[in-house]
């Protein structure tokens, strides 16, 4: 699945213009109004963000991962809470039914969400079940054709927008067999939404708890129609989703460096431009090579998900997914505060973006698996290597 050269690069540069002549001129509007102004979003739709990953048989644009990933980066250099308007329908919230559901589901729900007609959220974290998502609590119980689901589920981006949820929930045992994962319409009586969370960073995206309180969902609703296999999607999932997020993580701190080497050419002290002291341009220096080092690897490590068969996983890729994901967010969390300090007291000052930006790339550190869930993964590949 990929555009061909031809329309990716026009794609590509449709995208970057928007981001430009749209986007990053509204980034004092989100920030002051913690919401994305409407218009935007329809424009959003218009362009197809919505159905970036999913297939055009779908009504998607069918982006393989290698060219998601080169939109997310650009997508990355302006306020993040414009790609998470539709972030979720590009990957954790779609990608589930894409990956593993049966072909009527697909036709049911792809379609709408490629469109942005219907917005779909990722509901697996719990209060007490976050980055060990095998023990999560939330309970769905057969009855008759439908699973009633009791629990709540915590911090889900997009869960305030959202149509529908690939919702996981216990079906059978202890442990990930015991997990399966449902499409789960947000309309259905029993479920309520928590107040919305106030977060550090990242205004404008919208994250609350969902509460289920006997949600009747009938059993065809199984992504797959077969129980116990939750978990195992929810891993594919995240792996092309790590994937997203270090792109989105290289874009954002090409967009802090840029912030900084042009403040460093304008910033004069002592007579001369900051940027011609050694040790301005020494924290310039190793925020480039950083960055340089973070996108070759997530270009290589998508040119490898490319290339292994659609659906399946691969631990190796899996494992390299999970090197880029901790690599560049821990790499945009050092440009971006390598980026206050060239900035120096201006850059503790909300009108310069580089303020904003140190907020909002530590999130970037926690979802989609933290830093430490990364090392174990990585770790625990490495030890059943041959």
């Amino acid at each position: 699945m990929s555009l061909d050269t031809e329309s990716f690069e026009l794609l590509l540069a449709t995208v970057q213009r928007f981001i430009r002549e749209r986007l990053v001129p509204a980034e004092n509007i989100v920030e002051e109004l913690d919401e994305v102004p409407a218009d935007i979003v329809e424009d959003m739709k218009q362009m197809g963000l919505f159905g970036l990953s999913i297939p055009e048989q779908y009504g998607g644009i069918g982006l393989s991962m290698s060219q998601e990933c080169q939109v997310a980066f650009e997508l990355g250099q302006t306020a993040l809470a414009f790609r998470s308007v539709f972030g979720t329908n590009v990957g954790i919230g779609s990608q589930g039914i894409l990956m593993d559901g049966t072909e009527a589901q697909k036709q049911a729900f792809l379609p709408q969400v490629a469109s942005g007609e219907l917005i779909m959220s990722f509901a697996l974290t719990e209060p007490a079940a976050g980055s060990d998502a095998a023990a999560l609590q939330c309970k769905a119980e057969l009855d008759g054709d439908c699973y009633v689901l009791n629990g709540v589920k915590r911090f889900i981006t997009n869960a305030p927008r959202a149509g529908a949820f690939t919702l996981m929930a216990r079906t059978g045992g202890p442990g990930a067999g015991g997990i399966s994962s449902f499409i789960v319409p947000s309309n259905l009586p029993g479920i309520s939404l928590g107040k919305p969370d106030k977060k550090m960073g990242q205004r404008g995206t919208k994250t609350c708890d969902i509460i289920l309180d006997n949600v009747r969902v009938p059993a065809a609703n199984i992504i797959g129609g077969v129980p116990g296999k939750g978990f195992k999607t929810a891993m594919k999932v995240l792996d092309r989703g790590r994937l997203h997020v270090s792109a989105l993580s290289c874009g954002v701190a090409q967009r802090v460096l840029d912030e900084s080497v042009l403040y460093a050419r304008e910033r004069k002290q002592f007579g001369e431009r900051i940027g011609d002291f050694q040790l301005v341009q020494a924290m310039l220096a190793d925020s480039q090579a950083e960055l340089y080092a973070g996108w070759s690897m997530v270009q290589d490590c998508a040119k490898r998900y490319d290339a292994k068969p659609a659906g399946v996983s691969d631990p190796d890729v899996s494992m390299r997914a999970s090197c880029a994901k901790m690599f560049c967010t821990e790499m945009a969390g050092r440009v971006a505060d390598r980026g206050v300090q060239v900035h120096g007291g201006a850059g503790y000052i909300n009108e310069y973006k580089v303020e904003r930006f140190y907020r909002d790339v530590r999130l970037l550190r926690l979802y989609e698996g933290t830093t430490q869930i990364q090392q174990l993964i990585i770790g625990r590949e490495l030890m059943r290597s041959d």
